[in-house]
């Protein structure tokens, strides 16, 4: 039996006219992972705005799949819009469905086996790069790995080097402001506040330099290529034959663009964070891949045969995993045991939910053999959900799966990262509960 909406628990601390909004200012993560204390549905108050937020795997579960039809996109995606338009994280209904029907097929695994060779080629070419002694800076490294492994995979008519420059310039700004800018108070909005300043202008660069690259390629009219570009600026509806605009086609790159860089990245400097804290889950993997790989390149038919690395992947993107995603109510809802009415903000942590006690042992240990089948047995299949659930999974998981399974095999089996004294990494919120900085040394692995 559901209950009325406005009984729903409210967080602690709240604060005259901006409600919750300087806690999630101040630490978004300690924040979030806070609130499953005060119950599976809790209401947060973004100035005097009420944001309910799920906090069990129930109630994500209730917002994702079994309440799906009724709920759009929240006020997270409405943000972001000035950067990613009506992409496909941002659209909803036909649109939604047209558009991935249109670009699934950039994502079936046999295309999956064809970028794996391309993925390969670049993480050795990476790996010739250092030398011994050399210090790097991971999250820095591993993004610019990601940015310009994904311009080379999805769009075969070259982006060019102002188009990287400009993702791997713009992207961090974007992402530090985006949670932000989405737990503002409304009458924030329209201020010209830096956060406010600096996302739209980045926004407005990465528009910008992905219009040029539209409309070069139409001018070039080499637009039969198989790629996610040419595939989208050749595109046709079934029923009116109508051809995307060229302000879609640059909604749905800049979507996958930003969906398919940070993500990774993020997740392979942590990675490397963690196997340098962790010696003995690193020889474990690299015991693996000399058994699996050799000395040859890693291909797509090793994937499959490096569980290790998958469990290293898993446990990391368990623990820095997606920050917070938001839903809003079409209509009136039961969530978690009461009523919502329509129109309200859900929000769910995946980086909270995937640290909940009542679901992991010692949930902020880094243990990839929690993974190992006979341990992973009893978790269900809604309380580890690194890519989302239902229809609005993310299109390239096996994508940054594969990526980083390719980085990690390659990496390793020729180099041993160390961490440089004198830091330690911090979780920041952004998209991912991305790592400020990850400097670490390049050691041989034969030394």
């Amino acid at each position: 039996m559901a209950v009325e909406s406005q009984v729903v628990p409210r967080a602690p601390g709240a604060v005259p006219l901006l409600g919750h909004a300087l806690k999630l200012w101040r630490d978004p993560l300690g924040f979030l992972g806070s609130l499953r204390a005060s119950g599976e549905l809790v209401r947060v108050d973004l100035g005097t705005m009420p944001m309910y937020v799920a906090t069990s795997a129930r109630v994500v579960n209730e917002v994702t799949v079994k309440q799906a039809r009724n709920m759009e996109k929240g006020r997270l995606f409405d943000r972001v819009r000035p950067l990613v338009g009506n992409g496909l994280a941002n659209s909803g209904g036909e649109t939604h469905r047209k558009h991935r029907r249109l670009m699934q097929p950039m994502f079936h695994q046999q295309r999956i086996a064809g970028y794996a060779s391309i993925m390969s080629e670049r993480a050795l070419a990476l790996t010739e790069s250092w030398t011994p002694g050399q210090e790097i800076a991971v999250e820095q490294v591993m993004s610019e790995y990601t940015i310009e492994t994904l311009a080379e995979t999805m769009f075969s008519a070259d982006l060019g080097r102002p188009a990287v420059e400009a993702v791997r310039r713009n992207f961090p700004i974007i992402l530090k402001n985006m949670l932000i800018r989405a737990a503002s108070p409304k009458f924030l909005d329209r201020l010209p506040i830096r956060p406010n300043r600096e996302f739209d202008a980045a926004a407005s660069r990465m528009r910008e330099v992905i219009d040029e690259v539209i409309a070069s390629t139409r001018k070039s009219g080499q637009t039969d290529q198989p790629d996610l570009l040419s595939v989208l600026l050749s595109a046709r509806d079934a029923d009116t034959g109508e051809a995307l605009t060229d302000t879609e086609v640059r909604d749905q790159i800049v979507t996958i663009l930003f969906a398919g860089t940070e993500t990774t990245a993020s997740t392979l400097a942590w990675a490397f964070h963690e196997l340098a804290r962790h010696p003995e889950v690193e020889k474990q993997l690299v015991a693996e891949i000399d058994e699996v790989v050799g000395d040859r390149p890693v291909t797509a038919g090793d994937i499959p045969r490096l569980p290790a690395i998958r469990r290293v992947l898993d446990e990391t993107i368990r623990l820095y995993g997606v920050t917070m995603l938001m839903r809003r109510t079409t209509t009136e809802v039961e969530l978690g045991g009461f009523t919502i009415p329509a129109g309200a903000e859900v929000a769910f942590s995946l980086y909270a939910l995937h640290r909940d006690p009542e679901l992991f042992d010692e949930p902020d240990r880094f243990d990839p053999d929690r993974w190992l089948p006979e341990r992973k047995a009893g978790l269900g299949r809604d309380e580890y959900v690194p890519f989302g659930a239902g229809n609005r999974k993310c299109i390239g998981d096996a994508f940054s799966w594969t990526e980083a399974s390719i980085v990690l095999a390659t990496v390793l089996r020729r180099w041993k990262l160390r961490p440089v004294p004198g830091h330690t990494p911090k979780a920041a919120a952004s998209a991912m509960a991305h790592p400020d900085h990850v400097p670490m040394t390049v050691l041989p692995r034969d030394a």
